[in-house]
């Protein structure tokens, strides 16, 4: 099997999860607010904390200087597994309070549509 292959796989499964957890966040959020059950409400504002974390992250470690010493395949590998990893420290953090933006968004979002 052909190394440039697999680096190309690895980047399009890379890149589709991002996709995937945007598009997840953007459905739970879609819809009249005020239909929503206060878990689903909480889970949406547990989910947008959880995505906002993951972002500030993967911002965070674009300042880390990578080596140039691997190969490419190694990199993707790297890097898929390293997006993985972000998005289960984002949500453990979330599911721990210890941000607080998820219960503060959905106080807000309470207060504003009157559920």
């Amino acid at each position: 099997m052909d190394i440039g292959n697999l680096n190309s796989a690895y980047a399009d499964i890379y890149s589709a999860r991002q996709n995937q957890t945007a598009s997840k966040l953007e459905n739970q959020l879609s819809g009249d607010y005020a239909k929503k059950t206060d878990d689903e409400l909480m889970d949406a504002c547990k989910e947008f904390e959880a995505y906002f974390l993951e972002m500030m992250f993967k911002e965070m470690m674009k300042t880390i200087p990578k080596s140039d010493n691997g190969s490419s395949y190694g990199a993707s590998v790297l890097d898929y597994y390293q997006d993985a990893f972000v998005q289960e420290i984002s949500k453990q953090s979330t599911e721990s309070s210890s941000l607080g933006l998820a219960q503060t968004l959905y106080e807000q979002m309470k207060r504003n549509y009157d559920i």
